[in-house]
């Protein structure tokens, strides 16, 4: 049986970050302004009776702000014992006077405070919300929570199990499309719900000893292809992203995407063994009259609306089931195992277009195929590393949270590259009497399939016409649960000449980093291994090794503690070649001549580098 999951959660934010006017720029600063109150306590109580009205019950996320205010408590209270609302806490929402002068700070974002802040915040804020309602709360969250903050509210306040703790792609595209000016850096991690382990939050549990303690959510269920080549902040199933991102009519205040969106978080059930999810969470900042917002308030109030009525109405055909946050806890906790993935096959509704990608996430890896490139790799997150990443002040990484990538094509080019270079991509190229054709150039369509642990993409076959040749190949993409692999395998079904021969070549360009800006590669070790070992330590020269039927070719990438490697089913030349400084990557590969009804494979592994 199919179940769609839904988390509805408001956050009676009396000063909502985006209407508190937090930098001055010549105007007096006045969080505690009587009409901003008061217009967000009535937008609060907006949220819960459309809601209500269409039968959805609500996770209320009470802010430290709001637990000063009488009115906002008794609502909570009110509205869980009619509704069965759960009554939760937010790490957002700090700023109100009672917070500034605390702890003398215009700082909000919890995981950029210093460890030893962290703790004095959780614990003024858990301590103020159990003096309030006399217990602790089952469910808390922010944009994001670092592995430190996780481990210490887990353990000291026991009863949480579910938390917001990352919003999937809000990286250096969201940093741009803000004026440069929102430092909420975290890329990398889960588009939907996963046990977070207690090294680093993005990387899923592989089993009990890694796990948190705690079943996360992601801020917002994104569109996984749109956010992704572009602001993630425009594209989502909050209603005013839509609004935002300006995909409405604004002659009828339409907003099919919105809907489109939802319907397609639903078929994900038909990749995740009848299972799909979605949350909706919206502040209320973005529904307020004194905001600065591109809608009307009375487009703000009707998308809204129309959100709450569209999932009501799914409810009402009994094809939602609505859950509070503790509730879906448990329910995933029942569902899912440590290592079943999370897989997305996702199609452009955005512009119409052909495009379709694939998504998966596991404990050892992210990784994203894009049929418009042959079914290239664009992304991949050494998950297995499970690489620890202090952030806040005090560390070395204040701002940035996003776990690093080996591939990623916005922030190093994938395979379209400036004149010189290379781009991240794994990928193959064929190549016959001189020509060569890369498999990034050839679109194609993908079809899922299960079998046991093994998810399966097999690709529409593509046709590549040499001069004097012309060759029908297919590619079958194996992701093996549990196992850190992925195989790629490429059978010639067909070519013009029977006995000719073509070169396959398997490769994979790499580097590490998070954002655009190019790390030091100095030190990654590149390996062939086989009958002999060829070695390179990456010092930006141009070097190149290859191996006949090498075993393996590798490298090892000690700032991200990973190792990443590449094997065949044999047969194949193994290369390695380092990069230089204005291309400062990394290549893998094998090349292997094949022929006709020929099959080879590949695979892509991931390993924590000793």
């Amino acid at each position: 049986m199919s179940e769609f999951i839904l988390n509805v959660i408001h956050r009676p934010e009396m000063v909502p970050e985006y209407s508190a006017t937090v930098t001055g720029h010549g105007k007096e600063e006045d969080i505690g302004d009587k009409k901003l109150l008061t217009e967000s306590l009535d937008i609060f109580r907006t949220q819960q009776r459309l809601a209500h009205e269409n039968g959805l019950k609500v996770t209320i996320h009470m802010t430290y702000a709001s637990l000063f205010n009488a009115e906002a408590v008794q609502i909570a209270k009110d509205d869980h014992e009619t509704y069965g609302d759960e009554i939760a806490l937010s790490l957002l929402g700090l700023p109100c006077e009672q917070f500034r002068e605390k702890y003398q700070t215009k700082d909000f974002c919890i995981w950029m405070f210093s460890m030893e802040d962290k703790k004095r915040i959780v614990d003024d804020v858990f301590g103020k919300f159990h003096e309030i309602f006399g217990f602790y709360p089952e469910s808390t969250g922010s944009y994001y929570m670092d592995a430190d903050l996780t481990n210490y509210i887990k353990e000291m306040y026991p009863s949480v199990k579910c938390a917001v703790a990352t919003c999937w792609e809000e990286g250096p595209k969201a940093y741009h499309t803000c004026n440069n000016s929102w430092y909420t850096l975290f890329d990398g991690g889960p588009w939907a719900p996963w046990i977070p382990s207690k090294q680093n939050t993005h990387a899923p549990a592989a089993n009990e000893e890694e796990d948190s303690g705690i079943v996360a959510i992601p801020h917002l269920s994104r569109d996984l292809l749109a956010c992704y080549d572009g602001n993630g902040s425009n594209f989502g199933t909050h209603p005013q992203n839509v609004l935002r991102g300006m995909i409405y009519d604004s002659k009828t205040w339409e907003y099919p995407y919105l809907y489109n969106l939802i319907d397609q978080y639903r078929a994900q059930e038909k990749y995740n063994n009848g299972y799909a999810y979605n949350m909706m969470f919206v502040g209320p900042g973005w529904m307020n009259k004194m905001g600065r917002w591109e809608a009307p308030y009375e487009l703000l109030l009707k998308s809204y609306s129309d959100g709450c009525k569209y999932y009501g109405d799914l409810k009402k055909e009994e094809k939602l089931i609505d859950m509070t946050m503790s509730e879906f806890a448990d329910y995933y906790r029942r569902k899912k195992t440590y290592t079943e993935p999370e897989c997305a096959l996702w199609r452009d509704i955005l512009y119409g277009s052909d495009k379709q990608v694939f998504w998966y996430a596991d404990p050892y890896m992210r990784a994203g195929i894009n049929m418009d490139q042959g079914g290239a790799l664009f992304d991949l997150r050494p998950y297995a590393a499970k690489l620890r990443w202090e952030v806040g002040i005090g560390t070395k990484h204040v701002q940035d949270a996003s776990y690093p990538f080996l591939i990623q094509e916005k922030y190093r080019a994938g395979y379209f590259t400036h004149y010189a270079g290379e781009g991240t991509i794994r990928s193959a190229k064929l190549s016959h009497n001189g020509e060569e054709v890369d498999l990034c150039l050839c679109r194609t369509k993908a079809h899922f399939s299960q079998e046991g642990n093994t998810r399966i993409l097999t690709l529409d076959p593509v046709t590549i016409e040499f001069a004097d040749l012309t060759v029908q190949l297919q590619t079958k993409e194996y992701f093996e649960e549990g196992t850190g692999s992925v195989k790629i395998e490429r059978t010639i079904l067909e070519m013009s000449d029977p006995s000719a021969e073509v070169e396959l070549n398997e490769y994979m360009v790499a580097c590490y980093g998070t954002t655009e800006y190019p790390e030091d590669m100095s030190g990654i070790v590149l390996r062939c291994e086989g009958s002999e070992e060829k070695q390179i330590t990456y010092a930006y020269k141009c070097r190149e090794e290859s191996l006949e039927n090498a075993e393996a070719v590798l490298a090892v990438i000690p700032a991200i503690e990973t190792k990443v490697s590449m094997t065949q089913t044999g047969g194949g030349d193994g290369y390695i070649r380092e990069g230089y400084a204005f291309s400062p990557m990394f290549t893998l590969g094998y090349k292997k001549k094949i022929s006709e009804r020929e099959v080879y494979a590949t695979w892509l592994n991931l390993e924590k580098a000793d």
